[in-house]
């Protein structure tokens, strides 16, 4: 008979990492990887060696080590750090490289030279909540070592560490300038207490490091900075550390992670600036402080004739990415929550995530119950309603709803509801704005609430997407094209592109340019082939420019999506335009392409 238990051993494991890798290797890639690698063979493997360890693998930015003894274990560590410290000592503070580690005790799976399970991935979680040049070890190594060394760690209490399931209580070890263990300086239980994280996702925007020398150029990136702080706080979504706390890390390599401990915030934007001759280029990047994980990074490059016109560039660009980004991450973290937690927030992630699919007739129901689930958690929720009021509408333009006098009157309590408790949010008036002028036909008061939601808030990618829609009603086609062009460049990727470029198409089309209508029509069914909108002004835009071939085969892929949809059923699912003849003509397209009256 075969054996097949696998070999498992009681070993202190360490983990050990290199703080702000990815900036490091941004700054300067093959002088990081030479450097780390010197400090690796050059001082952390024979430390483990020397003090009975042994080397199980280097991990790309770091090291793990297994010892029999976790005396052994925090021993090395301090060594490897005070070693580190000294090599430091001479180096600019942009270029250090500083070891964040992670010791634990516990039962480990050894397999072909590796060693896995709960115990390793304890080490390497407390490694990760580490702080540069300090080390972190389990309640169970502390438990070994008292008595038996002569310095002291900090009692950091419970720490909630990613995929592991209970909280675990942690330790940390102070280390001083010099490499050597720093007396604690705090009481134990107070050191440990990080800010709670607000109830909403939460962003510290850092000073962004000047790389060139150049003082101009750090007036430069602390105006940036300021202002995409600034941009940032209009989303009210978003809880937003004031410039001044976030100015505190100024001149200081930090880790985002501790930064996320001692500001209280789920995610940090961190960036550079570097001159060159007449050119200076921004790089910025958005981290997860729970994970270390990068949720976003862009480079931007720029001539310094204008330096301020770049500024704004790159604020519109940061915020505009930014604000989707976190929204996203968002989104993911709801929907890992267990479906018993059903606080209004949660809810309203999940509905948005479901509000994503449009084009899906069930994704869009399950987002509005969950909005409306949403509502009945928090009866104030502007956003909520807002965004219910916006699945009525999109209901209505895909066809799945025709518009009864119900229908159109839940449709105005909720975006009324939404404006009435949102007047300085964005998003609730934006979507009630357009729900309030789409499906209620108030044009004049929708579009209104627009322009007021893009005072408000003028890097919202959804409210320059509503008002192209808008203007597109009013008869103004061409602003219409401009606000969608806004709109695309603030959110290149949103969820809502294939409505901008379906609209972009519309404008097109009422000016008379129908083979730009038709490319934008593809453009907007490479992103979502079952777009209701962007296959009709497709079909339409093909047959006034006398390609009836592909007009009739737009038709009978529009018919196959939605099979009941005729001319005489346009009046339902068009805006209520103001100029006839731009409803008329679209009507007539649709004829030539030979959708039934």
């Amino acid at each position: 008979m075969t054996d097949n238990r696998v070999e498992r051993r009681l070993a202190a494991i360490l983990a050990a990492d290199v703080a702000g890798y990815s900036r490091l290797t941004g700054l300067d890639e093959e002088g990081t990887h030479v450097r780390l690698r010197e400090r690796l063979r050059g001082l952390a493997d024979p430390e483990i060696s020397e003090h009975r360890g042994k080397v199980v693998k280097h991990t790309g930015d770091g090291v793990l080590a297994e010892f029999g003894s976790v005396v052994d274990a925090v021993r090395c560590a301090i060594e490897v750090q005070r070693g580190m410290a000294e090599q430091n000592a001479t180096m600019p503070q942009v270029k250090r490289i500083e070891f964040r580690i992670g010791i634990h005790v516990g039962d480990i799976i050894v397999d072909d030279n590796d060693i896995f399970g709960d115990g390793v991935n304890i080490a390497a979680r407390l490694e990760g909540i580490a702080e540069p040049g300090g080390v972190c070890i389990s309640d169970d190594a502390q438990r070994q070592l008292r008595g038996k060394v002569d310095f002291a760690f900090e009692d950091m209490g419970p720490q909630n560490l990613k995929n592991i399931v209970e909280p675990m209580r942690a330790w940390r070890l102070r280390m001083n300038a010099s490499g050597s263990p720093a007396a604690p300086i705090e009481p134990p239980v107070e050191s440990a207490q990080a800010l709670a994280l607000p109830d909403k996702p939460s962003i510290a925007v850092l000073p962004f490091q000047n790389m060139s020398g150049d003082p101009e150029q750090e007036y430069f990136a602390d105006g940036m900075v300021e202002d995409i702080i600034t941009a940032l706080s209009r989303f009210k979504a978003l809880f937003v550390i004031a410039r001044n706390s976030s100015f505190t890390y100024k001149g200081r390599a930090v880790d985002v992670k501790v930064v996320g401990r001692e500001l209280g915030v789920r995610y940090v934007l961190e960036g550079s600036v570097r001159k060159a001759p007449n050119r200076v280029r921004i790089t910025g990047q958005l981290v997860d402080t729970a994970t270390g994980a990068h949720l976003w990074a862009e480079r931007f490059d720029g001539g310094l004739d204008d330096i301020f016109d770049l500024q704004d560039e790159v604020t519109e660009s940061v915020v505009g990415a930014i604000a989707p980004a976190v929204e996203k991450a968002e989104i993911e973290r709801a929907k890992r929550k267990p479906t018993e937690s059903l606080d209004a927030y949660a809810l309203y992630l999940r509905g948005l995530a479901r509000l994503y699919q449009f084009a899906d007739r069930a994704a869009n129901d399950e987002a509005l119950r969950l909005f409306y689930s949403a509502i009945e958690f928090d009866h104030d929720f502007a956003s909520a309603y807002g965004r219910a009021a916006s699945c009525q509408a999109d209901a209505k333009a895909q066809g799945w709803i025709s518009g009864t006098p119900d229908e159109i009157a839940e449709v105005s309590r909720l975006a009324r509801r939404a404006v009435e408790l949102g007047k300085d949010d964005a998003v609730a008036v934006a979507a009630g704005g357009w729900a309030l002028a789409y499906v209620v036909r108030d044009l004049d008061l929708g579009a209104t609430l627009i322009d007021r939601a893009l005072v408000l808030n003028s890097n919202l990618a959804e409210a320059w997407s509503f008002g192209g829609w808008v203007k597109l009603w009013l008869g103004e086609p061409e602003a219409a094209i401009e606000r969608f062009a806004h709109a695309m460049r603030l959110s290149p990727l949103d969820p809502w592109v294939a409505g901008m470029r379906a609209g972009t198409a519309h404008a097109h089309f009422f000016l008379g340019r129908y083979d730009d209508a038709a490319s934008w029509a593809a453009m907007a069914l490479q992103y979502n082939p079952d777009h209701q909108p962007a296959l009709r002004i497709g079909a339409a835009s093909h047959a006034l420019a006398g390609r009836l071939e592909q007009a009739q085969k737009a038709v009978v892929r529009l018919q196959q999506v939605y099979p009941t949809l005729c001319v005489s059923d346009l009046k339902n699912v068009l805006g209520p335009y103001r100029r006839t003849e731009d409803p008329s003509r679209y009507e007539e397209g649709l004829r030539r392409a030979g959708l039934p009256e």
